[in-house]
């Protein structure tokens, strides 16, 4: 005879589940078939109550202000992008603090180094701008910085900069037609100090201690080329200032693959002055090239990636937004952060007018072929004559 005494079944996963059996009587063993027949049972009885317990990702939640999202912790963000969107991007528009916004979120995550240091998208390049804008890498970021402060100061945002950070380039790259639908991770602590200088890539800088940098935070020489396909929604104030405002491509209002064809073409002139650190010659009037961009695109390394996106929109937006994913995360673990990715606003696909092309007054042989094993995609110039590229405007 036996006596069976409390049996415990626990499951964590955000709570217990207890199962019992108890008695203080006596218990003939039972037979074989008896006894595995009950134990299916009281597992069966387990599984379902472990079932009913897990928790169900495919949940949605109606927000108070109508909107659906996979987690009602994402609910409060909904009213933080429309503020975005009214107050610090002008309406929704790919203009000048869209464009500053994603680079923000480039500047404070690339802060990190397994060896030297950093908190990586943790939102210290807000918290410790002192410090950090200072940084000769950060020449001129403190205009965003101080544009995304004093919003979060205005519209009492509660959220960690590093979470606002990254909200605000998603956000603010979503008004660029063209552009992929950013993954919005939330939940990011605050950070504990300042970035150590000296961990943000400068384009003078050898592609050699570029890609070592990248390496060190992470990242192989693919992923860097499509990061740095956010060039061609961007501009130059500090290489060159006497001619603020100056794009790295002729359509830096569209999130298309120009950057990777007009960086490839033979340069000419410069734009400016001449002459600046970091610079070397464009192939058209109003539009600045940066050495690293040219470097990377004719180095052995990468050069065959930078022209795998002359004519692949569909593929730049794919590792765009891969590299994006896990750039935006650097420091942190995706598994203790929530998704709230629904929260970013759908892009507009580009215009059908848009496609990629060459310059006008431009031939096949102004690109200057560096991968050794495809030729560049043979693309056809826009019409008319040679024209200047428009600095982007301030806002």
């Amino acid at each position: 005879m036996y006596t069976a005494e409390a049996k415990n079944l626990r499951y964590k996963e955000g709570k217990d589940i207890e199962l019992k059996i108890q008695t203080n009587r006596p218990l003939l063993l039972p037979s074989a078939m008896a006894l595995t027949g009950l134990l299916c049972a009281v597992l069966a009885l387990a599984a379902v109550q472990i079932a009913n317990a897990v928790p169900q990702h495919n949940k949605r939640f109606a927000c108070a202000d109508g909107h659906i999202t996979s987690n009602e912790v994402c609910c409060q963000l909904f009213p933080l992008v429309d503020q975005l969107q009214s107050d610090l991007f002008d309406g929704g528009e790919c203009g000048e603090e869209a464009h500053e916004s994603l680079r923000l979120t480039f500047h404070d995550a690339i802060g990190f180094s397994p060896t030297k240091g950093g908190g990586g998208a943790d939102g210290s390049i807000i918290v410790f701008s002192d410090i950090e804008t200072a940084f000769h890498a950060n020449g001129g970021i403190d205009d965003i910085v101080d544009a995304q402060k004093q919003f979060m100061a205005s519209h009492n945002v509660t959220i960690n900069p590093g979470d606002f950070i990254q909200l605000a380039g998603a956000v603010g790259v979503s008004n660029c037609p063209g552009a992929p639908r950013l993954e919005f991770l939330f939940g990011r602590p605050p950070p504990a100090a300042a970035s150590p200088d000296l961990l943000i890539p400068e384009p003078f800088d050898t592609i050699d201690t570029i890609l070592a940098r990248f390496s060190d935070a992470g990242f192989n020489a693919s992923e860097v080329v499509a990061l740095l396909g956010s060039h061609t929604v961007a501009a130059a104030d500090t290489i060159d200032t006497t001619i603020p405002g100056t794009p790295f491509d002729s359509t830096p209002g569209l999130f298309d693959t120009q950057v990777f064809i007009e960086v490839q073409m033979r340069g000419i002139l410069f734009p400016g002055t001449g002459g600046n650190q970091g610079e070397v010659e464009s192939p058209v009037p109003g539009e600045i090239r940066l050495q690293s961009d040219s470097e990377l695109a004719r180095d052995s390394r990468t050069a065959c990636d930078w022209q795998s996106f002359a004519n692949n929109q569909a593929g730049f937006q794919t590792a765009f937004r891969a590299a994006m994913q896990k750039m935006a995360i650097i420091g942190h673990d995706r598994n203790s952060l929530v998704d709230c990715s629904d929260v970013i606003p759908v892009p507009e696909p580009l215009p059908a007018t848009a496609g990629p092309h060459l310059l006008p007054d431009s031939v096949q042989g102004d690109i200057e072929q560096a991968c050794a094993t495809a030729p560049f995609p043979v693309l056809a110039a826009l019409p008319g004559p040679a024209t200047s590229v428009a600095p982007v405007p301030p806002s």
